[in-house]
């Protein structure tokens, strides 16, 4: 393992850099979590967030959203990206299309982000047991636990898995930045638009952000070391 670890110290190339920069992103990820759940739970940061929320408001009513009424409903829209229905969507039709390639490994990687990501975010809800706010009305129905934005971190997990595990697919720089930049864009947008519907505290939405970003760099770790010992495919020149 040592020697193993030590070659691949010793190779030219990017991969090296690309490996330490994710353990640093998976660290940080990790820290921002429990960070939320020691500070934000107990309300260290409720002021903060409460401001927040009512900026995303109209002056004066506060059961408005800022912006034309259009922008409402696209945000409403942006929103079900990373609700139950489509992410399942996303999944199946990932998970069918490695089925036809015979890329089973990718396919169990895949499936094992997502379950452990759901199960990881119930068991979150029910142990934090926070509230959703009522500082400013909601603009969705939502009847669940807040602590963490199971929106964010679901679309972190499967978008930045997705992402990361296609990125390894592809053999030019500018492909994997371009997968891995949309998953991102993908899972910021859904973290915004949960506070700007007023369900969500913006810390709820941070941890979700940071469990699903380390959720994701943890399988495609996995992912990067199964290719390196040749039971996942390289991506061709």
């Amino acid at each position: 393992m040592f020697n193993a670890l030590k070659r691949w110290w010793n190779e030219p190339g990017g991969s090296r850099s690309t490996v330490v920069l994710a353990f640093i992103v998976f660290v940080l990820a990790v820290w921002t979590f429990f960070e939320m759940v020691g500070g934000a739970v107990p309300g260290r940061y409720l002021e903060l967030e409460a401001k927040i929320l009512r900026g995303f408001r109209q002056p004066g009513d506060l059961s408005r959203g800022i912006g034309p009424q259009e922008l409402g409903d696209m945000v409403r829209d942006v929103t079900a990206l990373g609700g139950v229905a489509v992410l399942t969507l996303v999944v199946i039709v990932v998970v069918g299309f490695l089925a036809l390639r015979g890329r089973f490994r990718a396919l169990v990687l895949i499936l094992a982000a997502t379950i452990s990501g759901v199960l990881f975010t119930d068991a979150m809800k029910s142990v934090v047991a926070r509230d959703r706010p009522q500082v400013v009305p909601h603009l969705v129905e939502e009847s669940s636990l807040s602590f963490p934005s199971g929106h964010s971190m679901m679309s972190s997990v499967v978008y930045l898995t997705l992402g990361s595990l296609l990125a390894q697919t592809m053999a030019r720089r500018r492909e994997k930045f371009y997968i891995v930049a949309v998953a991102v864009l993908l899972t910021l947008l859904v973290g915004v638009s949960r506070v700007y519907l007023g369900v969500h505290y913006p810390t709820d939405v941070l941890a979700g952000w940071s469990a699903g970003v380390a959720w994701a760099i943890l399988f495609w770790g996995i992912a990067w070391w199964l290719q390196r010992r040749g039971q996942l495919r390289r991506p061709a020149n």
